[in-house]
């Protein structure tokens, strides 16, 4: 098991509109074996779905980004459970914190997340955690429930990934760790403990060097893949294999 298995993406984009099935449809031979999409609300969990029913190597995860949680339906927690029921949903995911943006008021955001946690918990399922500039609040709330799961795109210190491995959970990093100034993300890179370890794309956003600033896609973790392997002293072969096999076992995955 040596491909790239993006753990998280949003093929559901408009950024992928014009070419999306020529796009999914060049993976195999870009040796990607396997992504897991993430839904960001109700109508994107269920495109997520979708696609998964249409693509053998692609899961996905079900949920209410953080930015999406306000004036949700009252059944938004029974709507997200039934589709978790899928044979290909995989995780509760993406849910979390977001304090970049301040059109969602942090209480909702707090009671979304934790209402999503807790089904989570019901389901036994993994989660898929979003935490933009809310590092504290996140922290506070994960140390509460101690999911199963990944902190996606991870952006904290050492100091944080040391207690989310702690707490028993495993970390993605995309594209930035190629970036010039990804002192944090090279710094985690280092420290986390291959077997907590995972590769993203973030598709379409966060594209890495030398793509930055374009749209990314599944195949693009080949870059990221090199400058963690660099960093951590082994191959890309070695890097590919390991993450793979973490992310098959998180996600209950057989390939």
């Amino acid at each position: 098991m040596s491909g790239i298995f993006d753990v998280h993406a949003h093929y559901d984009d408009e950024k992928f509109d014009t070419d999306r099935e020529e796009v999914l449809s060049s993976m195999a031979e870009k040796n990607v074996i396997c992504i897991v999409n993430a839904g960001t609300d109700i109508e994107t969990s269920r495109k997520t779905l979708n696609y998964c029913e249409r693509y053998d190597f692609m899961y996905g995860a079900v949920g209410i980004h953080p930015e999406c949680a306000d004036n949700l339906p009252q059944d938004y927690l029974k709507e997200i459970e039934n589709m978790a029921m899928h044979e290909k949903a995989v995780a509760i995911g993406e849910i979390g914190l977001d304090y970049y943006w301040d059109g969602v008021p942090r209480d909702i955001q707090k009671k979304v997340f934790t209402e999503q946690l807790e089904l989570a918990y019901k389901l036994s399922m993994p989660v898929v955690i979003h935490d933009r500039d809310a590092h504290g609040d996140t922290m506070e709330i994960l140390r509460k429930y101690k999911p199963k799961g990944i902190m996606h795109c991870f952006s904290g210190s050492v100091e944080m990934c040391r207690e989310i491995v702690n707490l028993g959970m495993s970390i993605s990093l995309g594209g930035v760790v190629t970036f010039k100034n990804a002192r944090h993300s090279v710094e985690v890179a280092k420290y986390i403990p291959l077997d907590r370890l995972m590769l993203e794309t973030d598709a379409p956003y966060l594209a890495p060097v030398p793509f930055r600033g374009k749209r990314c896609d599944s195949s693009m973790i080949m870059m990221t893949a090199e400058r963690i392997a660099e960093i951590k002293g082994i191959s890309v072969e070695e890097l590919l294999k390991i993450t793979a096999e973490n992310a098959c076992r998180m996600y209950g995955i057989v390939l």
